[in-house]
């Protein structure tokens, strides 16, 4: 393996103290090394892979070799939600919840999200700028908690608004990766609220007994209650979909809309596209589109692991209990894999083009693929399609 010297030390430091982001440092180090090496720091030493091989060696061949989470920010958050468990229980809660988030179940919910869409974009004005981070996360925030729980939000918006903002804020990577027990200050109150919201969306459920009956639907929030979990088990499954769900829905719209925007010649032909079919199932270039957004800037940038068993990466040795850090964000902007890597190119997955093995992976991959990836995917669509 090899070592990181000084200079590059301080390549990578000057990168992340500008970008305020790991990922400078990050492509400084890969660029330098290749698909493994190890950040030195004080009392924190994790090792950095990304690429195909060892994808499939993380997300497939040895999945059962890392656990998925450290006690960190986000396990306090999600306690057992389907993202945070491991073995059995994962798989319990994804069994439960995959029939709400089955491609079946999908042409149902499409009609909320033209109707939440509407909503949204009916309150601009013409000649008007708004904000398409904070709007689209408006949009994906309506979304899910409609299609999943049944409940509409909008009269609620300013209440929740905070609470959720500041919850993602709470599991945002930050200085707690580097020291799990530095003090976070200004999130009780708020995710103390959401928290209350979330258990009265529960509770008020629970005094329906024959909701299923009057509204002539299930959803996924009757289904959990259905399979005689408890209250705070759902609690960590819906904020576990609400988190993870409308903020990466938020991140892939938030960034497509930036890159039609640098790219209007592309974004003439999307319009041309939708312009000329009622069909969203055919709309090749505007899934390109999707599929390259998703390649630049992917949900999750970084995987944290803990290793349980010793691994070997092309004899390099991590040994057990050791932090893994497996980046799609390199990944995906491998030269070796990628022609003109760093760029927008939606045509590179044209004509059913499809990257070798694991070398695609924006909602991960093996058993552990994104539950709600088809979900977002199609919402994307439809939000950009209507607006």
């Amino acid at each position: 393996m090899n070592k990181i010297d000084s200079k590059l030390g301080r390549a990578a430091l000057f990168s992340f103290l500008k970008e305020k982001s790991p990922l400078g440092p990050l492509k400084i180090l890969a660029n330098h090394i290749g698909y493994f090496f190890q950040i030195p720091m004080p009392m924190f030493k994790p090792y950095v892979v990304f690429g195909a091989q060892a994808n499939k060696k993380v997300l497939v061949t040895e999945r059962d070799k890392v656990l998925w989470r450290n006690t960190d920010p986000v396990t306090d958050l999600l306690g057992q939600g389907v993202l945070i468990v491991d073995g059995d229980e994962h798989d319990h809660y994804r069994k439960l919840m995959e029939p709400s988030l089955h491609a079946s179940r999908l042409p149902e919910y499409t009609a909320s999200m033209i109707s939440q869409t509407d909503r949204v974009s009916s309150q601009w004005r013409d000649g008007e700028i708004v904000d398409m981070l904070v709007e689209s996360r408006k949009i994906a925030l309506l979304i899910i908690m409609d299609t999943l729980f049944s409940k509409d939000v909008w009269d609620d918006l300013d209440k929740i608004w905070k609470p959720v903002l500041k919850s993602i804020q709470y599991i945002s990577p930050g200085a707690w990766i580097l020291w799990r027990k530095i003090p976070r200050f200004g999130f009780r109150k708020p995710l103390k609220e959401l928290d209350d919201y979330l258990f009265g969306i529960i509770e008020e459920r629970r005094k329906k007994k024959d909701w299923k009956v009057e509204s002539g639907k299930s959803d996924l929030l009757q289904h959990l209650i259905d399979a005689g979990l408890s209250d705070k088990v759902i609690r960590d499954q819906m904020l576990t979909m609400l988190i993870a769900g409308h903020d990466t829905s938020t991140a892939l719209l938030a960034w497509t809309f930036a890159l039609l925007g640098q790219h209007p010649e592309i974004h003439q032909q999307v319009v041309n596209e939708i312009d000329k079919t009622n069909d969203l199932e055919r709309v090749p270039l505007l899934d390109n589109v999707i599929k390259e957004s998703l390649r630049l800037y992917p949900p999750i940038h970084i995987g944290n692991r803990r290793i349980a068993q010793e691994m070997d990466f092309d004899g390099n040795k991590i040994p057990k209990d050791e932090r893994l850090f497996y980046s799609i964000y390199l990944t995906h902007r491998d030269e070796n894999v990628w022609e003109n890597a760093q760029s927008f190119c939606p045509e590179r997955f044209s004509s059913g083009k499809k990257p070798a093995g694991l070398s695609y992976v924006p909602f991960g991959g093996g058993p552990r693929v994104c539950i709600g990836a088809t979900f977002g995917q199609v919402e994307a669509r439809v939000v950009l399609s209507y607006l």
